[in-house]
């Protein structure tokens, strides 16, 4: 009579629930190991403890299979194929304890005590003279900012409310319209032109975040900076001539 030999894998992989938590992680197991040494590595893996804890398997379709009982036993003895799951259940402890975070100890420092401290970040920026603690860089951005806003005001004190005005943005096509506000906004700093567009090709009907600038209809009202608007006698463009241009 011809001799057989059976041959398996070597190792399963599970996904592993528990009775504590609600999260699942997928592990791979090798079969010699004994369901005592088994439970010792779940301890760290759902925070449940080995001496309480009862093992369950559950196949793919959700259906009881088994239950690993008897600490000396093999994790192979048992019928337990890969994309099986191992469910935990342990009564001494209740579900999502170990997920409260209100429960864990928070670390608070004073604002003074945090300045005191060599290792912080802000001892960091500090020592480097980066970002705001760079007094010279503050200063020069500061007064980029200036000479850019006065810059605007300049521009947009040339412009006049009600006048016609072409529009040329870069990358965008040019527009036409009608200037309907000049001046500062409280959706972004510096200095706005709001334009009434001869056609549908804006973003609102002059309000921006419930704050009302203009009237115009919806699709027909945009903002732009001060520098790509230029007043004049631009008449409104046809069709054939847009596609001129």
């Amino acid at each position: 009579m011809a001799n057989f030999e059976v041959i398996t894998q070597s190792a399963v992989n599970v996904t592993i629930t528990s009775s504590i938590s609600s999260f699942a992680v997928e592990k791979r197991y090798p079969k010699n190991i004994s369901i005592g040494e088994l439970k010792g590595k779940l301890e760290l893996v759902t925070g449940a403890s080995a001496r309480s804890m009862i093992l369950e398997v559950y196949d793919r379709e959700k259906e009881f299979v088994c239950a690993l009982t008897n600490d000396n036993s093999l994790l192979g003895s048992f019928p337990i194929d890969d994309g099986m799951r191992i469910h935990v259940n342990d009564s001494q402890l209740k579900k999502g304890e170990f997920e409260d975070v209100s429960k864990v100890a928070k670390f608070e420092l004073s604002q003074e005590d945090y300045s005191k401290r060599s290792d912080s970040v802000k001892a960091f920026l500090e020592r480097n003279r980066l970002g705001k603690y760079n007094e010279e860089e503050v200063k020069k951005k500061a007064e980029e900012q200036e000479a850019k806003e006065a810059e605007e005001e300049k521009i947009a004190n040339s412009l006049q409310v009600n006048q016609r005005c072409e529009v040329t943005v870069p990358g965008q096509a040019c527009r036409r319209g009608v200037i309907k506000f000049i001046g500062k906004t409280s959706f972004k700093s510096g200095w706005w032109i709001g334009i009434h567009y001869d056609e549908p090709v804006g973003k609102n009907d002059g309000s921006v975040d419930g704050t009302r600038y203009f009237t115009c209809p919806m699709r027909y009202g945009a903002f732009v900076k001060p520098a790509h608007v230029s007043m004049g006698d631009f008449p409104e463009l046809f069709d054939e001539e847009m596609d001129e241009m």
